[in-house]
């Protein structure tokens, strides 16, 4: 009895730990900094009380098992969330009949007259097979010499063996589920396929030359739109001739009209450069006129000042404004001066907290009644918020650390304000930021890019991967199909119809 007790204790104190921190991870998400890698270790820490919770579940329900039926406790129902098995999927009927189907009462035949149906997930790994063409040649029996044979099937990869399907498998698993080439070389040679590393990194760069001008296309595209967010990432690059890496560049452009109900679908396009300069994002929207939601990267504040009509209007974002301020509401103070202006940064939290409030009332509403609620209700709390950002910067140092985060945003203040009079624009570049997170992943288990080449490689499938997963497509359907049409003789000047929101409409089935 006592051993029960302390079992049902200890439960309690896991669930207890496991809700402490699953509230930590809620606040922090609300109010605290979306960093990628304190999400991914709270994560971590969660999925092991729970591990440690099952384990007990495990444990306490073998023990009531054990016991005589008469003296067993009733099971709890279990909160776990199973889901509901798709339709879609394959089934194996299994059925089980009793040992002796004769009646206990008189012994005479019994019949059907209902069934119970549990369905368990059950996993196959995933196999290979080989396509075997066969291409009988015929000849005329009267005339020695004409003989008949239907051509070979164009291949994806010249004299390889590689299928489009194959090939849609090993960009999917690098680029999107951030598995490395030599990675994926070790999971082929347990199902008995030798595959080089160098094999599947050619078979990789042949499949971004047929998908490179539906790159070029997703980028025009992308970059006609008349809004759009821009942001860049590092990205670790092998530098050959030094022994070391060196850091290129993804160069991401967005867009994304959902929160306003806008007709145009997602869609996001990186381009690949091997160093920061300005010179690339100048040349990527030389074109380019509307709207450019960014951070406060100087290079676009250049691009924008050079145009002398005035056709690209920045829009600034606010994260990046309110995250100076809370780094100094959150880290320890440094000096009397920073804990005295602490409160100060605390406050300044608080008040893009609510200007957030009320993003979140009015999202996914049409353009015109966000803007009319930014209006009323949005620009007198930023009017208020500035005055009172210009007051409070008269009165601590000029050196410390919040004046910088004042200066900042007073420096930017017309950058932020625009999307107090246009409901198609966010308040922050958060659209563009969260496609960078697969990126990160990817370069955190790749290490590093092979070279420049391979830089460009990864800007092309990562485009056309997060666009497909953007509009709800599943992207080995995806790559699958468009290289089995590219191969197979797509006109190019339809290549819109490849584009993953109009792809979509071609019908072509995708996995549940």
């Amino acid at each position: 009895m006592a051993k029960a007790i302390a079992d049902e204790r200890d439960a309690y104190l896991v669930e207890i730990d496991r809700l402490r921190l699953l509230i930590g991870q809620f606040n922090r998400l609300k109010h605290g900094p979306k960093s990628e890698k304190l999400e991914a270790q709270l994560l971590l820490a969660i999925e092991d009380t729970e591990q440690r919770l099952a384990q007990a579940d495990a444990a306490r329900e073998q023990e009531e098992e054990d016991k005589p039926a008469a003296e067993r406790r009733p099971r709890p129902p279990r909160n776990n969330n199973r889901g509901a098995l798709p339709e879609s999927l394959p089934r194996e009927h299994i059925t089980i009949e009793p040992e002796d189907k004769s009646c206990p009462c008189c012994g005479g035949e019994m019949h059907v007259m209902s069934e119970d149906v549990t369905e368990m997930l059950d996993f196959v790994p995933a196999q290979f097979r080989v396509k075997a063409y066969h291409r009988p040649k015929y000849a005329c029996r009267g005339c020695q010499e004409a003989i008949v044979q239907a051509p070979a099937p164009e291949r994806p990869i010249t004299g390889g063996m590689a299928t489009e399907g194959l090939l849609a498998q090993v960009l999917v698993s690098k680029y999107a589920d951030h598995c490395p080439l030599y990675r994926q070389a070790a999971i082929y040679r347990r199902a008995g396929i030798t595959l080089d590393r160098s094999t599947l990194a050619d078979w990789v760069g042949r499949s971004c030359w047929w998908l490179k001008p539906l790159h070029d296309l997703l980028t025009t595209t992308v970059l006609a739109s008349n809004k759009l967010f821009a942001d860049d990432t590092p990205v670790p690059v092998l530098d050959p001739g030094r022994g070391r890496t060196k850091t290129g560049r993804l160069w991401a452009y967005a867009r994304d009209d959902r929160p306003w109900q806008g007709a145009d679908p997602p869609a996001v396009t990186y381009i690949y450069s091997d160093n920061r300069k300005g010179e690339h994002p100048t040349h990527h929207l030389l074109d380019f006129k509307g709207i450019l939601q960014v951070d406060g990267y100087q290079s676009y504040d250049t691009i924008a000042s050079k145009r002398a009509d005035g056709s690209i209007v920045l829009a600034y974002c606010w994260t990046h404004c309110r995250r100076k301020f809370f780094e100094l509401h959150k880290s320890l103070p440094e000096s009397k001066v920073e804990a005295a202006n602490a409160p100060i940064a605390t406050e300044a939290v608080q008040r893009i907290a609510a200007l957030y409030a009320i993003e979140d009332d009015i999202r996914g509403k049409i353009a015109d009644e966000r803007r009319q609620v930014r209006q009323a209700r949005s620009r007198p709390r930023v009017d208020e918020f500035r005055k009172w950002l210009m007051d409070r910067l008269g009165k601590i140092s000029g050196k410390s650390k919040l004046a910088e985060a004042i200066r900042y945003a007073l420096g930017h203040w017309d950058g932020l304000c625009v999307f107090l009079d246009d409901g198609r624009v966010e308040m922050d570049t958060n659209s563009v930021e969260r496609t960078f997170r697969p990126q990160k992943l990817t370069a955190k288990n790749s290490l590093f890019a092979g070279s420049d080449s391979g830089g460009v490689s990864w800007s092309i499938v990562a485009s056309l991967i997060e666009t497909a997963k953007l509009n709800g497509v599943e992207p080995y359907a995806y790559l699958k199909d468009i290289l089995e049409r590219m191969v197979a003789g797509h006109p190019i000047n339809r290549f819109d119809q490849l584009l993953p929101w109009n792809w979509k409409k071609l019908g072509s089935p995708q996995p549940a």
